[in-house]
């Protein structure tokens, strides 16, 4: 017979989960929110935001979608290749960095890691006004979407370098010493031994890398100028100007923008938890 559970276990259980619903209803039920009203017109909002709509339409996501000086579909594909292009790089560089520093046992590895732990306490914002004056100096990257990748990518390489260096020292050594053995070149165990057994943690990243790239409105709204290269967050901001008081068209706009990510996040969060927990018991 299986033995039956304390007591004082089932009551912390309980209010773990209690905590965690309320939790969850913080987060859940804006969203919910906000998708009910971007059905509504803005003078039922204005009379009872919270009441289901009575008369759903989807002439709010139209509004959006035809507005002449908002190209949300120009948007998404500006947001997808500066996310991309952020993740592909943060993946690249924080790979080989975390090779040197977790596997091949660098000598100033402390020191290095003491010193992107150290930046990761340095605020984004103490580094616009640097930044934006030399990338302005650079003629083909001003104004263009590089001028947020960049910016982008090294913001987020010290948290990816860490991340994927810890779980690469959890890994055996005999991993290496076979593939040494075996006559394989340095880069060779990077590719083929050590990646292939970081895919959970180096998918994290990547999701996470993707999803906070994504949702930057700060550095895309200082250095990016060119309409036309504006990702999405930006125009949202935008849209919030231009339909100050249509807030039926706010929320079918916030709605637009927020849909990918959540989507991502939602089919990956398995592999995203996955990843967090990763290494946490040296094998």
């Amino acid at each position: 017979m299986k033995p039956k559970k304390k007591p004082r276990t089932v009551v912390s259980a309980v209010i773990k989960y209690i905590i965690l619903i309320l939790w969850a209803c913080t987060t859940i039920i804006p969203l919910v929110w906000v998708l009910n009203n971007s059905f509504k017109s803005s003078q039922d909002i204005l009379l009872d935001s919270v009441r289901l709509a009575q008369h759903p339409t989807i002439l709010n996501y139209r509004t959006v979608m035809s507005y002449p000086d908002v190209n949300i579909l120009r948007a998404f594909l500006n947001s997808f290749l500066i996310s991309g292009a952020v993740v592909f790089n943060v993946v690249v560089v924080a790979g080989l960095a975390s090779f040197a520093l977790g596997r091949m046992k660098v000598k100033e590895g402390k020191i290095i890691m003491a010193v992107l732990s150290a930046c990761l306490l340095i605020p984004s914002f103490s580094t616009v006004i640097p930044n934006f004056v030399t990338l302005s100096k650079i003629s083909f990257i001003r104004g263009t979407r590089m001028a947020a990748i960049i910016p982008q990518t090294a913001g987020n390489l010290c948290f990816s370098i860490i991340m994927l260096s810890g779980y690469m020292k959890s890994l055996p050594d005999e991993l290496d010493d076979a593939a040494l053995i075996d006559g394989a070149s340095a880069w060779q165990i990077f590719r083929y031994v050590t990646m292939p057994l970081c895919k959970s943690m180096i998918s994290t990243i990547a999701i996470m890398v993707f999803i906070w790239s994504y949702n930057d409105l700060f550095t895309s709204l200082v250095y990016i100028t060119n309409n036309s290269k504006k990702p999405v967050c930006v125009i949202l901001s935008m849209v919030s100007n231009m339909f100050g008081t249509d807030y039926g068209a706010m929320m079918a706009a916030i709605i637009i923008t927020i849909l990918p990510p959540l989507v991502l996040y939602v089919l990956a969060q398995e592999q995203v938890v996955a990843g967090m927990t990763a290494g946490a018991v040296k094998g």
